[in-house]
């Protein structure tokens, strides 16, 4: 399978996507099934073993192709969202339903009836996708009969006006490598969040968002609000020309500061030079 990225194929030497039958080798070619993520927040992993580190995560609502269901109580997926493959868990899954909102706080609450002093059912991240059936005064009723509190909705049809705030609305959040959620956040999730909440297509990882996104300019500048910097593994997004805005492990959180200390620090530390800069 030389030339395809095993983060995105769904393939392996045993079995494949039938779509894929002629361009790769494997022994079986399946169809998949679709399928949506039940659970709040789902770690997929490259291989199917719970103590192998996760690539990313898949929030409540995302599509999936399902292309096997494993001995170990997990499934061989593809999300829709960013073509990302991996094992999740198989009893997170269920039938599809067509999402009307999407979760637009960072977190939001599911309650079993319309008022906010019920004990919750779940709670859900930003960028959750759920099937609304109703409103309700100031609630939304979802699939399931669950309760959200309406102002936490936008219409998936309705995109953010700027990804760079939807960004920052996640200052101070944990670090998370593979975390894609307000628990827990890597830096390439940090910039997909935003994009996605604004509309935008945009892949999972940092060396695919700098070979996917945008236009090059100058790795010296000058720089605008939304330019994307890039190091060797690591992405950041400026909130103004001078100030950095990226989910990394020195502040193990969600952080601002100059450019040009960050740039220091990770050439320091042995994290290399920005080695390109995209402009969407």
């Amino acid at each position: 399978m030389t030339g395809f990225d095993r983060r995105t194929t769904p393939a392996r030497p045993d079995l494949a996507a039938k779509h894929l039958e002629g361009r790769v080798s494997a022994r079986r070619f399946v169809e998949g099934r679709p399928m949506r993520v039940l659970d709040p927040v789902i770690a997929m992993r490259p291989d199917p073993s719970p103590g192998t580190g996760i690539d990313t995560e898949l929030l409540y609502g995302e599509d999936v192709t399902v292309y096997e269901d494993g001995e170990k109580g997990l499934s061989w997926v593809q999300a829709a969202a960013d073509g990302y493959v991996g094992w999740v868990p198989t009893d997170a899954l269920g039938p599809v339903r067509h999402a009307t909102h999407r979760v637009a706080l960072r977190r939001c609450f599911v309650f079993p009836g319309p008022s906010i002093k019920l004990p919750p059912l779940r709670a859900l991240p930003f960028g959750a996708r759920v099937a609304v059936s109703e409103f309700k005064d100031d609630f939304a009723v979802i699939e399931g009969g669950g309760h959200v509190h309406a102002p936490a909705l936008k219409p998936v049809s309705t995109p953010e006006p700027d990804f760079v705030a939807v960004a920052e609305g996640f200052l101070g959040t944990a670090y998370l490598w593979g975390g894609r959620s307000s628990i827990g956040l890597d830096c390439s999730a940090l910039v997909q969040t935003g994009l996605h909440a604004a509309g935008i297509p945009c892949p999972r990882d940092s060396d695919m968002q700098a070979e996917g996104l945008g236009t090059d300019i100058a790795t010296e500048g000058p720089f605008l609000r939304g330019d994307l910097v890039f190091w060797r593994g690591h992405v950041g997004i400026m909130r103004d020309p001078e100030t950095l805005l990226h989910a990394n492990a020195f502040h193990m959180a969600t952080a601002s500061e100059p450019l040009a200390e960050a740039r220091e620090r990770i050439l320091a530390k042995g994290g290399g030079p920005i080695l390109r800069v995209k402009r969407l």
